[in-house]
């Protein structure tokens, strides 16, 4: 099987790019996902994206043991299906700031340089359509449906605080309080599937792979030409091979693109020695550098019976199949606040996320008590970490050591993170809705008590990157083109090249890689 591009991974960046590159009918694309379609109804629901962790639409991945966090296993879910975690992610339609692509100092690359794509890709529609926002593009971005109550009571407590409103949580600055914008179409999930590939799959040039394991890529006298992969899936089914007259194309996200760099000889011919792959290009920066966003929650009581839990009713299911509106409706995370840790910040580096359900284990636990969650995030480690090989087997999973509060500053922000949220919920009116903790916690806890609390109980908010990080200096894997150093024909468009995490959520920043690669991979063509 012969293509012009060849495109590993369909999720937020790869369904971007794919549909880009094939709008030319002259090109031929081939886009190979890993996992299955997206068929699932829960899919669809917004407010039920925990009920596909652990299930064949994950990758279910698991970082090592983390010193920092009392050496607890940190289960990390990825979407392994058409959207990746654009399809089960929560939705949060947030790009981060100026000062975060300015900071990069990578030529292309400002805040001025990426909004262009970031508007390319937006379908707005509601408050805001038109001015900060793409009202054009394939991703329908929409206010909320049916804000909970006792969200509102915080946004309203947030202002009491003397927080500043922001009437647009995606202007270049975020120091404040929002409701928050959600992909969303008409009160269900609108994920890269939807919004790119399912219109371009209509097209003859553009081929569509699913249940397509990549184990290896091809790589001759430097180039990438192609890829192998096992048809169905797994380690038993048959191997085959789709070649790239131009470009391989890696959109497997912080995890998996690294994984194939180094399952096929690209990195640290130490590590790639240990087990027992030959390297073919020496690249040691290949997984390292890896960033997340580490969260701690707050849980408390709700007296009253007014929170997500107990939503699912014949009243809710009617409402809606029929109206589209209700609890279903709801990205559980429907409410934030960015703030600083200190006066040394220039810019925000928590975001309080406020959810109307007290979420358990990941949301993996189902709660049976009314109550809510206020998340303290950590929007800008200093920690980082690696991805690597656990075995030189292409279907094991990989090594994930994300170093959590492995510098020890991030820990000391994360308590002051803890004693905002802890004023906040202890505030009228938001307090009305939530009294006495569901956690250990009590007031006037000293903080080694809260340190405790954080190493015993943090977890991740989904958003890991850098492992392929883009720069000018030769430790970085990829230029500002994309291109991996050290190898023709292949470049990474999706989150595993931001050189530093953002302070907003991921998914947003991996469409606009995946549309922007389309535009740096046509001017490479074109010569323009």
């Amino acid at each position: 099987m012969d293509y012009d591009y060849v495109i590993i991974g369909a999720g937020s960046a790869g369904a971007a790019l794919a549909a880009r590159l094939s709008e030319d009918s002259s090109v031929r694309v081939a886009l190979l996902e890993a996992g299955g379609p997206d068929r699932q109804q829960e899919i669809r629901i917004p407010a039920a994206f925990t009920r596909l962790f652990k299930t064949t639409l994950d990758w279910n991945f698991q970082t090592v043991a983390q010193p920092g966090l009392d050496d607890r296993e940190i289960y990390w879910p990825r979407g392994r299906m058409l959207g990746g975690s654009s399809s089960m992610n929560a939705m949060m339609w947030v790009r981060g700031t100026r000062a975060d692509y300015d900071g990069w100092d990578v030529p292309g690359w400002t805040y001025d340089d990426v909004l262009p794509y970031f508007r390319r890709a937006e379908g707005r529609v509601g408050s805001n359509a038109g001015q900060i926002y793409g009202v054009d593009g394939p991703v329908t971005v929409s206010d909320q449906r049916d804000t909970n109550v006792t969200t509102r009571a915080f946004l309203e407590t947030c202002e009491k605080a003397g927080l500043t409103r922001l009437d647009e949580l995606n202007g270049p600055d975020l120091e404040g309080y929002s409701i928050v914008p959600v992909s969303q179409r008409r009160g269900r999930r609108w994920s890269t599937a939807d919004a790119y590939l399912r219109p371009a799959r209509r097209r003859r040039n553009l081929a569509v792979m699913t249940n397509a394991h990549v184990s290896r890529l091809l790589i001759e006298d430097g180039r990438a030409v192609g890829v192998r992969f096992a048809r169905g899936g797994d380690p038993g089914a048959r191997r085959e091979v789709v070649t790239a007259r131009r470009e391989v194309v890696l959109c497997a996200g912080a995890v998996g693109s690294p994984h194939l760099l180094l399952l096929s000889g690209v990195g640290d011919p130490d590590h790639l020695r240990e087990h027992g792959v030959q390297t073919v290009v020496e690249r040691p920066g290949v997984g390292r550098h890896l960033q997340d966003h580490l969260a701690i929650m707050l849980l408390r009581h709700c007296p009253e019976p007014v929170t997500l839990v107990g939503a699912g009713g014949r009243a809710d299911i009617a409402r809606y199949l029929l109206l589209r509106r209700g609890p279903f409706t709801s990205n559980v995370g429907e409410g934030v606040a960015y703030a600083r840790s200190g006066p040394e910040q220039a810019v925000p580096d928590l975001e309080l996320v406020f959810a109307p359900v007290p979420l358990i284990g990941a949301g993996l636990v189902q709660p049976t008590e009314h109550g809510v969650t206020l998340g303290v995030v950590l929007l800008r480690p200093e920690s980082s970490g690696r991805v690597g090989l656990a075995s030189g087997d292409p279907f094991a999973k990989p090594l994930i050591d994300p170093g959590y509060l492995s510098a020890p500053g991030d820990l000391r922000r994360l308590v002051t993170g803890l004693r905002m949220g802890e004023r906040l919920l202890d505030a009228e009116p938001v307090s009305r809705y939530a009294t006495r903790p569901m956690t250990p916690l009590r007031d006037g806890d000293d903080d080694a008590a809260l340190e405790d609390y954080v190493r015993a109980n943090a977890e991740t908010l989904y958003h890991p990157t850098g492992t392929c990080r883009m720069g000018t200096d030769e430790d970085s894997v990829v230029g500002p083109d994309l291109r991996v150093r050290g190898v023709d024909g292949l470049r990474v468009a999706d989150a595993s090249i931001l050189p530093e995490i953002i302070r907003g959520h991921t998914n947003a920043p991996s469409v606009m890689v995946g549309e922007y690669a389309a535009d740096i991979i046509r001017r490479a063509e074109t010569g323009s």
